[in-house]
């Protein structure tokens, strides 16, 4: 019987070292490894026809600035539609006053993202464009993104996903400079990493292009929480992986509410770690009966916990680790925990040196912990409710 403990603790702890080594590995390559620049049309080639295709679900409020901004970038030849996706504001009457294609989408009983794209893939069949670009109706787009996504995408014939950036609201307290922290983390320095090596990124859900030819086959119509992580790896798949080009930049801000914030984040990270549980193991016999390293690649990435989570096992993986080694259980699972929860911190302590410091000061960095240890209640509450299969406009009224 304890030698069946000793196996199981060495297993667990194995299993979270390697998802710290992957983490490790992602971080050290983007602050140690070159970077080349995302690739650019000759003057010679013909510019490719775009489609900005965008979901909105009573967005009214906040849908004129995205629209204008993406309309700067457009030529004339180009398209921008928006799907006004279960609607019940004046989102599609805006959007249409503000000079773009609108085609309105009810059905209650399916309600999701991903229903919204493939009811705007469906309307685009009509006059297919080169180049189908994904934008969120609460982003922001810098300047030149939409070319630099278009440009990499025709070149490539691959999905290209933009750096995808969630901003604090003005003087927001810690805890949301915190979790703009692990949003940098997880969306620009880790992407950043697999870039550096070669190695393709995950989908973001918005400033996403793609090839018509891509993307016409991909299967959208999911209420899938993470449909962004599921169509990712379906491409990865199907051998067409994304890659990232971090000079095309998207971003929106958090929640004004705690509450919004709250439920967001409870939103992303169940989804995420029902994908790690439900779909990994499936994709990764599939990656190695294909000899899919890109697959394998980014299966191994999504089966990175979120940070606080992670830091959280880690923890307590090294506490019921020590009790077993005190109680005369083989020391090997307490040794792991210990090196992994060390690697941890270093990976952290480098993304915060390199890009951190302009959002936490070195005197709030250990607010980064506080912040982990605060969000196990959120962790408790997803083991006592059911996953939201469906789109849940987030909350972003001031408090």
């Amino acid at each position: 019987m304890l030698s069946f403990v000793s196996v199981s603790l060495v297993t667990l702890s194995f299993l979270l070292a390697i998802a710290v080594a992957i983490l490790f590995v992602e971080i050290a390559a983007a602050i140690a490894l070159p970077q080349q620049d995302c690739l650019m049309l000759s003057s010679k080639t013909s510019r490719p026809t775009v489609a900005v295709l965008v979901p909105a679900h009573n967005e009214s409020g906040g849908l004129l600035p995205t629209l204008a901004g993406i309309k700067a970038q457009l030529s004339p030849a180009d398209q921008l539609l928006v799907v006004a996706d279960n609607c019940t504001d004046d989102t599609a009457d805006v959007a249409m006053n503000a000079g773009a294609s609108v085609i309105r989408r009810n059905h209650p009983d399916q309600r999701g993202k991903g229903y919204a794209l493939a009811w705007g893939l469906r309307h685009l069949r009509q006059n297919p464009p080169d180049i189908v670009i994904i934008v969120d109706a609460d982003c922001r787009l810098a300047d030149g993104t939409i070319a630099q996504l278009m440009e990499t995408c025709a070149l490539t014939q691959r999905p290209v996903q933009a750096l995808d950036l969630m901003i604090s609201p003005p003087d927001a307290p810690i805890n949301y400079r915190v979790m703009e922290f692990a949003w940098r983390v997880k969306n620009w320095v880790r992407p950043l990493g697999l870039k550096a090596i070669g190695l393709p990124c995950q989908l973001m859900g918005t400033g996403m292009a793609f090839p018509w030819d891509v993307l016409r086959s991909a299967d959208l119509a999911s209420g899938s929480i993470v449909e962004d992580l599921k169509l990712g790896l379906d491409l990865a798949l199907a051998r067409t992986p994304p890659l990232f080009c971090p000079s095309a930049i998207v971003t929106s801000e958090f929640p004004f509410s705690a509450e919004g914030v709250q439920s967001q984040r409870l939103r992303w990270e169940q989804g995420h770690i029902g994908m790690i549980l439900t779909a990994t193991p499936r994709l990764i016999l599939k990656a190695i009966k294909q000899a899919n390293v890109n697959l394998i690649v980014l299966v191994l990435d999504a089966a990175v916990p979120p940070l606080t989570l992670l830091s959280t096992l880690l923890i307590v993986m090294v506490a019921i680790a020590g009790l077993a080694a005190l109680i005369g259980l083989s020391p090997a699972a307490l040794f792991i925990s210990i090196a992994s929860f060390i690697g941890f911190a270093a990976a952290i302590f480098l993304s915060w040196l390199k890009f951190g410091r302009d959002i936490i000061p070195p005197h709030e960095v250990f607010s980064i912990f506080l912040y982990a240890i605060k969000k196990l209640p959120l962790y408790f509450k997803m083991l006592f409710r059911n996953s939201a299969q469906h789109w849940i406009r987030t909350d972003r009224r001031k408090m």
